[in-house]
């Protein structure tokens, strides 16, 4: 697979092409080595971790909707130590940047959780989850308010030298203010939109289909909205913006990328095609050689607006 033109400078983070997994959607990596191998991708964001285990929300916790999915997993995960002594030896093996997803009940659980990391080697940069709507402290508790937001930032600035990543959620009034305060707090980038708070109901039960009541909506029904949101976020801050919602072909990642995305992340649509990503770098490339650029930056952030355009 020929990448020529795609690197793309993502602050300290240098990623061979723009195209990253996002966080939930492809485990630990080992779980999809045997279709897509981690190396071949901009970056690998695994699964959210905490300090200690968490079994997640209890089931039902996943249901399909219109263009899209419903889920309260509640972030289940093996732990900050399990992650390091038997999923990061692996994920060193392949040459791509792995970033770590991380999530606390507290800021001393973010600081605690980003101290212990920042000195395992094979860890590129942490994304910082206060953005999970699925979980009842922390989470998107943390990501609503500018002040949290601030303080969370600025807890895993103190405790870590790795680049960082702040990962926002849509379910805000106005996500420029939350974009300024993690930017101001000392974030290197931002990712977003998590998912967008849903629920569906069985109307023969008249029960909720999730136990949980309510879950995190994503996939293609949220791609317009999050194609909006950051475009937006684009141009209220000064660092690099990673785009995801909803992504499940080139030409979605490109409308991210000519919003002004520097980076792309891909999550549902993981489970519908697992080779999507590869699929997405490959037309990456082909769109170049289409219109005669000769590299991605050329792309990025050229979106034309006409003099009576307005947002």
């Amino acid at each position: 697979m020929n990448r020529q033109g795609l690197a793309v400078q993502l602050g300290p983070l240098q990623l061979k092409n723009p195209v990253m997994v996002a966080s939930g959607t492809f485990g630990y990596g080992q779980e999809y080595v045997d279709m897509v191998r981690p190396d071949l991708l901009g970056a690998l964001v695994v699964k959210g971790i905490s300090l200690e285990p968490r079994p997640g929300n209890p089931p039902p916790r996943i249901w399909e909707t219109y263009g899209g999915m419903l889920n309260a997993i509640g972030l289940q995960n093996v732990g900050a130590r399990v992650f390091v002594e038997e999923k990061l030896p692996w994920l060193k093996t392949f040459a791509v940047p792995v970033i770590v997803n991380i999530f606390g009940n507290t800021l001393e659980e973010y600081r605690s959780l980003a101290a212990m990391l920042d000195g395992c080697p094979g860890i590129a940069a942490l994304e910082i989850n206060i953005s999970c709507p699925n979980v009842k402290a922390g989470g998107m508790v943390f990501g609503t308010d500018p002040h949290m937001v601030s303080q969370v930032v600025a807890m895993v600035r103190s405790a870590t030298a790795l680049p960082i990543i702040t990962k926002l959620t849509p379910n805000v009034t106005d996500i420029t203010v939350t974009a300024r305060a993690a930017e101001q707090a000392g974030s290197d980038a931002l990712s977003l939109i998590n998912t967008i708070s849903g629920m569906a109901v069985n109307v023969e039960t008249r029960r909720p289909r999730l136990a949980n009541v309510v879950g995190g909506l994503s996939g293609p029904a949220i791609k317009p909205i999050a194609l909006r949101l950051v475009w937006q976020v684009v141009q209220a801050v000064s660092i690099p913006v990673i785009g995801l919602g909803g992504i499940s072909s080139t030409e979605d990642a490109l409308e991210f990328l000519i919003a002004g995305a520097r980076a792309i992340q891909v999550g549902t649509a993981n489970f519908v095609n697992p080779r999507i990503t590869l699929e997405i770098i490959e037309g990456l490339q082909t769109y170049l050689q289409r219109h005669g650029f000769s590299h991605i930056n050329e792309v990025i952030g050229s979106l034309q607006l006409s003099e009576s355009s307005t947002d």
